[in-house]
């Protein structure tokens, strides 16, 4: 009899716990962003993104990008590469990257990243453009 009423008790409180619980976010609630789309051409290009939460708008600091590669597909130059280098972080959600624009024209940044938390991994793909 009192496994019976305990069983009916967790039974009861089992809805009340997932109330409680927080929805869950997917990795495609998450995207980066540029901070501007033009750069001049040249050596020592700084490149800035920020990682958003689509849901609340809001930066999320602290992901692990373990993937990043600039070249001029848009230009339909994939194979044409530059070597990009991470620098520190400026601000919180915010991931700048070092580069050199060989020439003027459309330009890819390839990123891929864990989020904090997440499951899966967000792969981004941004345009910009090198000025002369």
């Amino acid at each position: 009899m009192i496994i019976t009423r305990t069983l009916r008790a967790l039974v009861a409180a089992l809805p009340l716990t997932a109330v409680a619980l927080p929805a869950l976010a997917d990795i495609k609630d998450y995207e980066f962003q540029l901070t501007q789309s033009e750069f001049k051409q040249g050596d020592g290009v700084v490149i800035t993104v920020k990682l958003i939460d689509k849901r609340s708008g809001k930066p999320v600091p602290d992901a692990v990008i373990f993937a990043k590669r600039i070249d001029m597909e848009p230009e339909g130059m994939a194979a044409m590469a530059s070597p990009i280098e991470m620098l520190p972080s400026p601000e919180a959600g915010a991931y700048s990257f070092k580069t050199k624009l060989v020439m003027e024209g459309g330009w890819r940044l390839s990123l891929g990243a864990k989020v904090q938390g997440e499951t899966g991994t967000l792969e981004n793909k941004l345009i910009l453009e090198a000025l002369p």
